[in-house]
């Protein structure tokens, strides 16, 4: 299976280890840590209780969109109510579509601090919202549950899974498409459009806009090329 689990600034390192022995049980592999308060660990080592090659291979960056500048579709885990109208699935939908975006691409489910679970900023570089139901008055499920649940719904529908996708190029990946918002933001705020002291709210809209297009490769050259010219042959509005 073709996808990986992201948990960002993790503080337990005993988690760590626990996320490791869930995701090996569903036969997933890739572990990438953002920011771990403790890693390496011997508590980590202790409770991987036999999955120590994957904290061995793990990766450890220091920010999200590191982790997943290579992924074509993100989902990011979180029991939080938003204010924010974010996509969202459950989690047996979200396994369905990550098993058939893994056909395009590396995809990633991510997982954010035990306490505060992922920021409205981490889920700017999220595709969707993932959500577990659970018991409305005890929702709240430890990290290594909620990865065991994940991966188990992976592991269950991979099988099922049918896949009919022809595509002119492949889809853009979570990289390319950061690069194409800082490229949008400056060019927005250059022509006077975007208030450069407050360019949050509109720019997470135009970041919703594009995540439900889910361009190409070929599709974001050609808006960074038109971005290019406006930049060059554009006036500030009066």
């Amino acid at each position: 299976m073709s996808i990986r689990i992201v948990l960002v600034e993790t503080t337990h390192p005993g988690n760590i280890g626990a996320v490791a022995r869930a995701m090996k049980n569903m036969g997933v592999t890739d572990l990438a840590l953002v920011s771990p308060r403790y890693f390496p660990d011997k508590e980590a080592t202790a409770r991987a209780s036999g999955a120590e090659d994957l904290l061995e291979n793990a990766s450890v960056v220091d920010s999200l969109p590191e982790a997943i500048a290579d992924c074509v579709y993100v989902a990011g885990a979180s029991a939080r109510s938003r204010t924010i109208n974010w996509p969202s699935m459950n989690a047996r939908e979200c396994a369905s579509k990550l098993i058939g975006e893994g056909a395009r691409g590396s995809v990633a489910v991510v997982f954010g601090p035990e306490n505060s679970g992922l920021s409205n900023s981490d889920l700017d570089h999220c595709d969707t919202l993932l959500t577990i139901p659970a018991n409305p008055d005890f929702s709240s499920l430890n990290l290594a549950m909620a990865v065991q649940v994940v991966a188990y719904e992976l592991l269950a529908v991979q099988s099922e899974a049918q896949v009919d996708y022809e595509a002119d190029a492949p889809l853009a990946t979570s990289g390319e498409l950061e690069l194409f918002y800082e490229h949008l933001e400056q060019v927005l705020t250059d022509v006077n459009f975007l208030d450069p002291d407050n360019p949050r709210h509109l720019m997470r809209r135009l970041r919703r806009l594009f995540i439900r297009a889910r361009p190409d490769q070929n599709e974001v050259n050609i808006l960074r090329g038109i971005l290019t010219a406006v930049a060059r042959d554009g006036h500030p509005r009066s």
